[in-house]
């Protein structure tokens, strides 16, 4: 299935990118919690970390890493809010489930919850909203 789905040099590219974006996003959202956690609790670290971090994933994917021929800009940004809220629940879910059933610190347990959700996001954003 993913040999259809990667098989092309430009879109095995687009995925190395969205991985490197994605790996700096984390970065951002990882100092934005440890920085707000003392100050607002965990849940509200995690929440504004995670806008925080998906603001700079949607202009680094938009610009650089899935850049897009498209000239709905509306219409795409929409369809990235949906594809990113979709991103959110599962990523809280599994931050939830990390801290409370496995008794994971913050930080790793936030780092935890970014994978599951990379391959739907990767897939939803690469053939759809930022389609080429």
């Amino acid at each position: 299935m993913f040999d259809s789905l990667l098989g092309d040099r430009e879109t095995q590219l687009r995925l190395l990118r969205f991985l490197a974006v994605g790996a700096g996003s984390a970065l951002v959202q990882v100092a934005v919690l440890r920085a707000l956690k003392p100050r607002v609790g965990e849940t509200w670290a995690f929440t504004f970390s995670w806008v925080v971090s998906t603001t700079t994933h949607y202009f680094a994917n938009r610009f650089w890493a899935l850049p897009s021929g498209r000239d709905d800009a509306a219409q795409q940004l929409g369809e990235y809010l949906v594809a990113v809220g979709l991103s959110y629940l599962i990523n809280l879910g599994a931050f939830k489930l990390l801290r409370n059933r496995f008794k994971l610190s913050t930080t790793w347990a936030t780092l935890w919850a970014i994978p599951p959700s990379t391959i739907v996001v990767f897939l939803i954003l690469n053939y759809r909203v930022f389609g080429r």
